[in-house]
Formats: structure tokens, C-alpha cells, sequence
């Protein structure tokens, strides 16, 4: 699936779908990594982020808490979801870690994986220490 509109599956933070999808999660306090941008970001904080010039989504979400509208987050996940398929995603909270990793498990669901082994998914693909509370990984789990 690798082509002009997806990511390069070696880069840092890219995280790959067992579809195939490559989604790329980061930390948005650094800075844009080297390469090309995202065509659609979803953010993840608690106040609204800095602007971009690609398309991007904001789902209020403090930082080590749970989304402010479940509804609006699942949506959210869905959205980047479908968009992997043919556009280079971006998946970013301040951390690059529990909030990202948190919907980079929930779009892994999305995918195919089950809730259960989702959280283990992202951590082995993704980044060891995503998803770092015990309510993230519930709501990895619980989310409809």
C-alpha cells in the first residue's frame, strides 16, 4: 500500500495496520518531522491546537484523561480511519503517547484488532509505553 499518498512505512512514529494502513502518530510539542505532511491530522488536547495547512480534526482531550464527547472521539477514529486507506494521517497529542496511542488502539479495532489486543498491538508496533492510563486502556476495550 506504500505510494505517493501514504506514509514510508520505516519512518519514525508510522504505525502500521494489520489492512496494511499506515497511520503516523507524534508528538505535536516537537517539531513536524522531516518529509511530507499530512494530508488529514486528528489532534488530541485539551485546547484547541496551533493551525495547519493540511485538513485536521480536533477532539478536545486532556492530557491523562478520556475524550470530553465520546461520541465525537469514536467519529473521530472512524474518519482517520477510512482516510488511511488512501491519505497520509496523522494521529497527535502534545505527549505522542497516551492520548495518540489511546486512538491509534481504538482505529487498530477499527482495523480488525481485537479490543483485547489492541493496546498490546500499538505498544509493540508504535511505541512501547502508548496508552498510559488504566481508564485509556478501558476505553480502548469498552468503546462501542
Amino acid at each position: 500500500m506504500t505510494g505517493p499518498t501514504t506514509w514510508d512505512p520505516t519512518a519514525p512514529g508510522v504505525l502500521r495496520l494489520p489492512s496494511g494502513r499506515l497511520l503516523r502518530g507524534r508528538a505535536l510539542s516537537r517539531p513536524l518531522p522531516p518529509g511530507p505532511h499530512p494530508d488529514f491530522a486528528l489532534h488530541l488536547l485539551g485546547r484547541p491546537p496551533r493551525p495547519v495547512t493540511w485538513e485536521s480534526r480536533w477532539v478536545r482531550w486532556p492530557d491523562f484523561r478520556l475524550p470530553a464527547d465520546r461520541a465525537d472521539a469514536a467519529a473521530a477514529f472512524r474518519e482517520a480511519w477510512e482516510r488511511s486507506a488512501t491519505e497520509r494521517v496523522e494521529v497527535g497529542c502534545a505527549g505522542g503517547r497516551g492520548r495518540t496511542g489511546t486512538a491509534l488502539a481504538r482505529i487498530a479495532v477499527l482495523d480488525g484488532v481485537p479490543p483485547a489486543e489492541a493496546v498490546r498491538y500499538v505498544r509493540d508496533h508504535y511505541d512501547r509505553h502508548a496508552v498510559e492510563t488504566p481508564w485509556q486502556r478501558r476505553f480502548v476495550r469498552r468503546l462501542p
